[in-house]
């Protein structure tokens, strides 16, 4: 039972194989030959990898970025990272983290089946991230396991419906359909940006229309235009940080100069490689799952990684890594100052929510919206961690906490929940917001009714 028990997770948190059997599951429903099937599964299945590569090559040339950063400016304090807390909790919270992810994702597909929220969320890895957060809140509550993992499991459902659902009326703007939804844990913070982008800026005058001079022209192309300016970035942090220390530590004795263009291209080359990753499976993820939409859960919507807005600005990508990174070390001043718990900017976060937050400010502000949108969104992952990690119980000053905005959303209403009423204010503070749902769903099909018999 055990060993089923853990294929099932591995191929539930292998964003990959997932959404390869999604795409088999849609054209199989379609009817499609079977040479269709097998070359739609293949082609998003290895579409998927082409993007972990890629977010593989920027998390590479990132890592040793932090590194110069926190040794340049002599900087000590809490970084945020998803993968490291998580490790971290796995070794205690493993099974409770396990049984929640199967129960959400089961209650992800009815939630969508019996509301009018149509995300079926395909991001595996995430998934499994923001259940194993909910498994440290709900063990905090002392709540036995089976209402344990029933009432986790539902609460990471309706994150997994609600947190797409937010963010759709701007995911809109940028894709131009409604085809494709938004899957990551920083939904919260990207519709918060094109909100703000909405106000701030205006969406004609786009990042992506940037008018640079006759003799700059070769700016335009996105690959130039990161290489050339991470490379100025990664080179003024090199020289802060010392030939020495990099020399010794980071690049086993290349010049650090060399050494700091090198990461540079190799950022710009892992950017690449997302973006066309990202139109592989785009052409066959969206097709394929009209069959599911059909047959399981009519007008379904899948809600894939961020990197799927990418290719839509890639000149807001790289605005919004850069003004979102601002925004963690203004933050991180601001924290010195007033002597409260440091949050270190987390390159990684910054940049994969942070570029995605630009494209969502982008969408609806432009250059502006881009700018400040991000911005914004870099001070609230550097601010929102510290509000998350009194509810996390013993992991909660481990060097280290959730990053993004979905988690630190969804962990702080669990939190107040329990200091507020313990485990029954936490049951019905959950089974509240599905009421709700359903409560719009049913006021959203007396509207429509009225509308039609009206017209």
């Amino acid at each position: 039972m055990n060993g089923v028990l853990n294929i099932l997770i591995d191929i539930a948190s292998t964003p990959a194989i997932l959404v390869a059997l999604i795409a088999v599951l849609g054209l199989g429903l379609q009817k499609k030959p079977i040479s269709d099937v097998v070359r739609g599964g293949i082609k998003t299945f290895v579409g998927f990898l082409v993007v972990t590569a890629g977010a593989g090559v920027i998390e590479g040339s990132l890592a040793p970025f932090g590194e110069m950063f926190q040794h340049a400016f002599n900087m000590q304090g809490v970084v945020p990272n998803n993968e490291a807390i998580v490790a971290l909790a796995l070794t205690k919270y493993g099974t409770y983290t396990a049984l929640i992810m199967l129960v959400g994702m089961a209650f992800n597909i009815l939630i969508a089946r019996i509301t009018k929220f149509k995300y079926i969320y395909l991001t595996g890895h995430a998934t499994l991230y923001m259940a194993c957060m909910i498994a440290v809140i709900m063990s905090v509550t002392k709540m036995s396991a089976v209402p344990l993992v029933l009432v986790g499991g539902l609460a990471l459902g309706l994150a997994n419906t609600i947190f797409p659902a937010i963010a759709q009326p701007f995911t809109k703007q940028i894709t131009k359909n409604d085809s494709v939804a938004l899957g990551h844990t920083g939904n919260f913070g990207y519709a918060l940006s094109g909100f703000i982008g909405k106000y701030v800026g205006n969406k004609e005058k786009s990042t992506e229309d940037i008018n640079f001079p006759k003799g700059l022209a070769f700016l335009r192309d996105s690959t130039v235009s990161i290489t050339l300016t991470m490379g100025i970035v990664y080179t003024i942090v090199a020289l802060f940080a010392g030939n020495t220390f990099i020399s010794e530590n980071l690049s086993d004795g290349t010049n650090y100069i060399i050494y700091a263009l090198q990461q540079a291209g190799m950022f710009a080359a892992g950017v690449f490689v997302i973006l066309a990753g990202v139109r592989l499976i785009l052409a066959e993820i969206v097709p394929a799952f009209k069959g599911i939409s059909e047959k399981l859960v009519p007008n379904s919507i899948p809600a894939l990684d961020c990197p799927i807005v990418f290719p839509y600005a890639p000149n807001a990508v790289l605005i919004g890594f850069l003004t979102s990174f601002v925004g963690g070390i203004v933050s991180l001043f601001i924290m010195v100052a007033t002597g409260t718990t440091v949050i270190i900017p987390g390159v990684v976060p910054h940049f994969f929510c942070g570029a995605t937050a630009g494209v969502f400010g982008n969408a609806t502000g432009g250059v502006r919206g881009a700018v400040v949108g991000s911005f914004i969104h870099g001070v609230i992952i550097s601010f929102m961690p510290i509000l998350l990690m009194p509810v996390m119980g013993d992991l909660g000053f481990q060097g280290s906490t959730f990053s993004d905005t979905d988690y630190g959303v969804t962990g702080i209403f669990l939190g107040k929940l329990a200091d507020m009423g313990g485990q029954l204010a936490v049951v019905v503070g959950i089974v509240a917001v599905l009421v709700l749902l359903l409560a719009l769903t049913v006021f959203g099909k007396k509207k429509t009714t009225k509308t039609e018999e009206a017209a």
